[in-house]
């Protein structure tokens, strides 16, 4: 159960060359906070690259203002690279999840820029396989586990692409007790569109949790307080409740 990719980015794997290239073909913009990046179904061809920040992959749903969180890109992805290549209208919505700066390449000038060029032509392919088969992994865990589970190990992928330590640590003198894995700008609605439930299961699934004391929430903001009760639930096993 993956969000992101773990093989290297699109930015990272360009000869020197072609980045330079890139860059020259390319402006920069910055995007806000939950704004939108890129709109589904939208005609628009352009391609961005994503030089800091994060940004959510989404789709609409059949459920009324809901949405299913599809990839996590980060700093050296592409994203809109299918509606510049196929000529397509956008399969999914792109959304800033905190501040974002990217590259944007006209639709005709990142074509050129892959067709002049094996080896950028070669690493679209690589990334293309790379989601696919990401994408086939989130489909088989929608389909096989209980929302509990796909909480727990949502949470858990998370905190690891976040960089949280596995354990709290302590904030001596503070006053705070310990300080424990956040999860910001993470709120419980994304959480939601992030495993493919209601947000009527996800918030059931964290009320036993923080029952238990395996995380603390607040708004836009998820502690992680027990890794290994986490990683317990998400294998299937049972912590008591």
């Amino acid at each position: 159960m993956a969000l992101v990719v773990q093989d290297r980015t699109f930015l990272d794997a360009l000869s020197d060359e072609a980045r330079k290239d890139l860059f020259r073909i390319s402006v920069e913009r910055t995007f806000r906070a939950d704004e939108h990046l890129l709109h589904e179904q939208d005609d628009s061809s352009h391609v961005l690259v994503l030089l800091e920040g994060w940004a959510v992959v989404s789709t609409a749903t059949d459920r009324s203002s809901a949405r299913l969180i599809l990839a996590l890109r980060r700093r050296g992805e592409v994203v809109g690279e299918m509606a510049a290549l196929g000529g397509i209208r956008r399969s999914a919505s792109v959304t800033a999840l905190g501040p974002v700066r990217t590259l944007v390449v006209p639709g005709a000038r990142f074509r050129a820029f892959a067709g002049r060029d094996p080896q950028v032509s070669a690493v679209l392919m690589a990334q293309l396989v790379s989601r696919l088969r990401t994408a086939d992994e989130e489909r088989r865990t929608l389909a096989s586990l209980t929302v509990l589970q796909r909480v727990a190990r949502r949470l858990l992928e998370l905190a690891d692409l976040q960089g949280a330590p596995s354990a709290p640590t302590a904030t001596h003198g503070t006053g705070t007790g310990d300080a424990y894995p956040v999860l910001a700008q993470f709120a419980q609605h994304d959480l939601a569109d992030a495993v493919g439930a209601t947000r009527e299961a996800v918030a059931k699934s964290l009320r036993l949790l923080r029952t238990a004391g395996v995380v603390r929430t607040r708004p836009r903001r998820i502690e992680l307080i027990d890794h290994d009760a986490l990683r317990l639930l998400a294998a299937g096993g049972n912590i008591g409740f």
